[in-house]
Formats: structure tokens, C-alpha cells, sequence
């Protein structure tokens, strides 16, 4: 059982077992889950506090929030600035990652296969099913794909990666933007679906024949071949930590009301396509002003303690000139 799972199986992330001033409580995105299980670690390591996440998706952590049962929530898809006026909340990005497509095709190994948004959105329509079809084969003149069926796996459950992908698709894809669309959950027209990045990661590794789409450091941790894939510039680029900071080093955080920025489908030679950004939202006037102002505590040392690790795992840290202003936000929003 790899990390990752284990820590799935339990069912949380680094829940501390004595008593402390305030319990900090999250729920969410499973995208962002190995570098919060990490940050949690060093965290209690560090001060004695435990994080209790919950890796539930996007969409049930914005529920959660709303409904005021977690401390924080924690979503991919970040929420537009009158929406959170509606609900008193604040919303920071916390990290950068990217999202891959991960195929089980014997004989190919990571980064051998090359794919367009074109193709992925064609292949998601229903429209490409067998692995040698010529517009496969046209990106890839140097491999032998079967003639089998593809077997699509997609995300069952409210999903921020989902929300990116899509996004993707549908600036890659006339067809797939006329006809599905993008957003946290869609009406898919094909596919077996799959709970969490950790259930699309299971399923691709059981599945011979299939494409699915997780957060990468899923893909590394459960050695998942990926595939290359040709961006906006028209160059086609392997997922790595360069080509992922090449296409956030186009964000302009500053401007962007609640910090409301996508980063599919960025432009320049060496961008990664489907990079994103997940973010924590909080209330601005919380119940339990003891246990908020913990949170912020652990968020504090993550930013100041926590690049490092996040690298490790793939992950792009927040600039410092975007921290100075996501504190900023915080001494300003968030009641203490």
C-alpha cells in the first residue's frame, strides 16, 4: 500500500491525538492531498497540532464550508467573487499542480505518448475509441498502438480537477465546448467513472486499455504512464515542474477579484496545458474564532516552511509576492 493509499485508508490526514487549543478541520479537493498530508506531518511535527482533511472533492468541500462543519474548505475550482460575497467567505490560492492524462497501454511507457486537446476531447465524446485511430496515430508515428477499445475514466463526484479538465477540453475543443462544456461535474458522454484522483489513479493501473486524467503527483506516486502533450504554442511538452511554472509565470494574481485565475491552456513554448491552482476558502466571520485562527496558523507555515516539500511532489509554491498578498487578505477579511 503506497502512501498515498494508506493515508486514504485512514481517512485523514495527520488527526492529532492529544488535546490543543483549537481542531483545525478541512474537507475537499483531492488534488492538493499529498502536499497537505505532507504539510500536516511536518506541521504536528513541528508544533504538536493536528489537520483533520477530509479528501472528499471540490465539490462536497464547497458544500462543507457553506454548511459551516469544517474549518476550511479546499477546491480546484475557485469560486467567482460574487459568490463568495454570498456566502462570507474568503478565498486564497494555496498551491500550483498540474493535471495529466494517464493511459495503460502495454508497451507504453511515461511520456511516449503524444495527445492534443483536440484528440483527448475527441476520445471523451466518444468520437476516437480504438487506440490506433489515425488521429492517434498521426500524433505518434513512432509507436505501434493496438487496435483495442479505449476504456474512458472520468470522475464520478464533484470534482475541481474535473473543472480544469474540462476547461481544458473546452479551449482545445470546439466540439466538446458546444456539447458538454466545462465545470466541476458535466453530463459525460462516455466513460466508467471513478471517486477522487485516488479512485481514477486505481482504476487506470487495474484497467489495460484506459485514459483517465489526475493531479500528478497521484501519477508518480502510483507510477501511472502519462502522456505528452502539444500545447497552445503548438510544441508538444512533458509534464515537469519547469513546464508547469512556465505556464503559471502568466498569472497575474493582483487584479484577479477573490483570486479568480484558470491556468489551462496558457500560451509560450514551454507551458504545460492543464496547470491549475487550488485554493481555501474560509469564512470571513467564523463561528469558532479559536480554531480559524489555527488554520491561518498552519497556512502561515506552509507558505513560509512548506515550498520544499511541495516540490518534491511537483507541486509550484505560491510566489512570495503573491503570499505577501493572500496575508494581506487575511489581516484584512478574516475576524479574529
Amino acid at each position: 500500500m503506497n502512501f498515498i493509499k494508506a493515508i486514504v485508508a485512514a481517512g485523514m490526514v495527520a488527526a492529532s491525538t492529544s488535546a490543543f487549543a483549537a481542531d483545525i478541520t478541512g474537507a475537499g479537493a483531492t488534488f492538493p492531498f499529498p502536499i497537505y498530508s505532507k504539510w500536516a506531518d511536518a506541521y504536528k511535527k513541528d508544533t504538536g497540532n493536528g489537520l483533520n482533511y477530509q479528501s472528499i472533492g471540490s465539490g462536497a468541500g464547497i458544500k462543507q464550508i457553506q454548511a459551516k462543519t469544517v474549518t476550511f474548505g479546499a477546491t480546484d475550482a475557485p469560486l467567482k467573487a460574487e459568490q463568495l460575497e454570498k456566502d462570507g467567505l474568503v478565498q486564497w490560492p494555496m498551491v500550483m499542480g498540474a493535471i495529466v492524462p494517464v493511459v495503460n497501454v502495454e508497451g507504453v511507457k511515461p511520456g511516449d505518448l503524444v495527445l492534443s486537446g483536440e484528440v483527448l476531447g475527441d476520445i471523451y465524446l466518444g468520437k476516437i475509441t480504438k487506440w490506433n485511430d489515425a488521429a492517434i496515430a498521426k500524433l505518434n508515428p513512432k509507436l505501434t498502438l493496438p487496435a483495442d477499445a479505449i476504456t474512458v475514466v472520468r470522475r464520478s463526484d464533484g470534482s475541481g480537477t474535473t473543472f480544469n479538465f474540462t476547461d481544458y477540453l473546452s479551449k482545445s475543443n470546439a466540439d466538446w465546448k458546444s456539447k458538454v462544456g466545462s465545470g466541476t461535474a458535466v453530463e459525460w458522454p462516455v466513460g466508467v467513472g471513478a471517486k477522487g484522483n485516488e479512485g481514477v489513479a486505481g482504476n487506470i493501473s487495474q484497467t489495460k486499455n484506459a485514459i483517465g486524467y489526475v493531479e500528478y503527483a497521484y501519477a508518480k506516486q502510483n507510477k501511472l504512464t502519462y502522456a505528452a502533450l502539444v500545447n497552445k504554442a503548438g510544441k508538444t511538452v512533458q509534464p515537469t515542474v519547469a513546464a508547469f511554472q512556465a505556464a503559471a509565470s502568466n498569472a497575474d494574481w493582483s487584479k484577479a477579484p477573490g483570486y479568480y485565475v484558470i491556468l489551462t491552456d496558457q500560451p509560450g513554448d514551454a507551458s504545460w496545458p492543464i496547470t491549475a491552482a487550488t485554493f481555501i476558502l474560509m469564512h470571513k466571520d467564523s463561528t469558532d474564532k479559536a480554531a480559524s485562527q489555527e488554520a491561518l496558523k498552519f497556512f502561515k507555515y506552509a507558505f513560509e516552511k512548506g515550498g520544499k516539500a511541495a516540490e518534491e511532489l511537483d507541486y509550484i509554491p505560491m510566489p512570495d509576492s503573491v503570499v505577501k498578498l493572500i496575508e494581506k487578505t487575511w489581516s484584512s477579511d478574516i475576524k479574529s
